[in-house]
């Protein structure tokens, strides 16, 4: 099986290196095609991933229109049979998440596996600060979504439903999961271990101005799909969060 991975930077020369090689490091039977779109950086991000050039399919630099933009441009370059996204300040969790996920893939015949994911604190990239443990799937109605840097799904899902929607500014991947998953009826599975470090600072969380606009997003992601948000959504959904902020 091939996997795909993209991951997206812009000046991010402070965690690049981290993300980058907890992609190249994993092992398993499985070929990787691991694609890295930049969106012009200007500090030393494209210079750092030098060394890197032999085991990453694909390397570009140059503008974009922001983040989902750029994901866009790596799932179209993409010849996994599934496709994974992690971020330039987020890695795996150790070297066997990708083989875990094709295992799950096989085992399983879903359309997309996600996992468990631990938030990290910013500055030492270590310490753990939330816990996010999916559990089994669960209902879009009522607040539940698998955490996003963790899911892999089928390229067939992209190719059939369509990509990340720039309507959006910060739920672009909440869309994608809602349309692929609730209202297209892709089937999920959970692969239960943590595979994703995230480090923590979200900017949808980061102040109530924002958090209001996060709730308004979340609720235009519905309205695309034709369907009014269920009523107890802007409640429901941060009221889920409440539980990962737990300790190993």
């Amino acid at each position: 099986m091939t996997v795909s991975v993209i991951t997206v930077t812009f000046n991010a020369v402070r965690t690049v290196q981290q993300a980058v090689e907890s992609v190249v490091d994993q092992q398993g039977s499985f070929e990787l095609d691991y694609h890295i779109v930049d969106g012009g950086s200007t500090d030393e991000t494209v210079e750092l991933l030098g060394p890197y050039k032999d085991r990453i399919a694909q390397l570009t630099s140059e503008p974009d229109h922001g983040l989902y933009d750029a994901m866009n441009r790596g799932v179209a370059r993409a010849k996994g049979d599934i496709i994974g996204i992690l971020n330039a300040d987020d890695r795996y969790a150790d070297s066997g998440v990708i083989a875990d996920m094709v295992a799950a893939f096989e085992a399983s015949g879903a359309d997309g596996v996600y996992a468990d994911l631990d938030y990290v604190d910013e500055e030492d990239g270590k310490t753990v600060t939330r816990q996010w443990k999916s559990g089994d799937p669960g209902d879009f109605r009522k607040g539940w979504m698998p955490p996003h840097p963790t899911l892999f799904v089928k390229r067939a899902l992209y190719e059939q439903h369509g990509l990340f929607n720039l309507q959006l500014r910060s739920a672009a991947d909440y869309e994608l999961m809602l349309r692929f998953f609730h209202f297209r009826g892709a089937t999920l599975a959970y692969l239960p271990r943590t595979t994703v470090k995230m480090r923590a600072g979200g900017q949808s969380n980061a102040s109530i101005g924002n958090r209001i606009k996060a709730n308004a997003e979340d609720a235009k992601a519905w309205r695309l799909n034709g369907t009014a948000p269920p009523p107890l959504l802007r409640l429901q959904k941060p009221l889920r969060k409440l539980r990962q902020f737990t300790r190993r």
